[in-house]
């Protein structure tokens, strides 16, 4: 499970799921979860490729990079990643209401993709806030941030 896992292992979870969705091979639920948000990223496609189970690069210094922004570079797997805990927030619909601001976003932006990208900031602050503070993050201005960027 990703849950518990170490970055280098969760990080050879999406190269594996990805080499398996690419060669046709039966997927676990969670694998096609993370094959699907990949499809979305043709950017980290090579990435996860050369990270393959396998792939030349498994053991490459890209398996333990850290991607700073500072820097003006994005982690694709944090990037990834939120894509995913959006996803689980909407089917558990926790916070509560959160699966109907996504299906708004959604609908406004015509693409699932892009309200997710959308949802990320608000996500990443709520994060942000949280670390700082050494808290859970707090959910209801969470989603009073989506319902902000909803336009309800």
């Amino acid at each position: 499970m990703l849950f518990g896992a170490d970055r280098e292992a969760l990080r050879l979870a999406w190269a594996r799921a990805w080499r398996r969705r690419r060669e046709g091979l039966p997927l676990e639920a969670l694998d096609a979860a993370l094959a699907d948000v990949v499809d979305l990223h043709p950017e980290y496609q090579p990435l996860l490729e050369k990270l393959s189970p396998g792939a030349a690069g498994e053991g490459s210094d890209d398996l333990g990079r850290t991607w700073l922004p500072e820097d003006g570079e994005s982690n694709p797997f944090l990037h990834m990643g939120m894509h995913m805990a959006i996803r689980e927030q909407v089917s558990t619909d926790r916070p509560a209401g959160i699966r109907r601001v996504h299906e708004q976003l959604t609908k406004a932006a015509g693409d699932r993709h892009v309200a997710e990208h959308r949802m990320m900031e608000a996500l990443g602050e709520a994060l942000w806030q949280a670390q700082r503070s050494g808290t859970a993050p707090d959910e209801q201005a969470y989603l009073e941030a989506l319902i902000a960027l909803s336009g309800r």
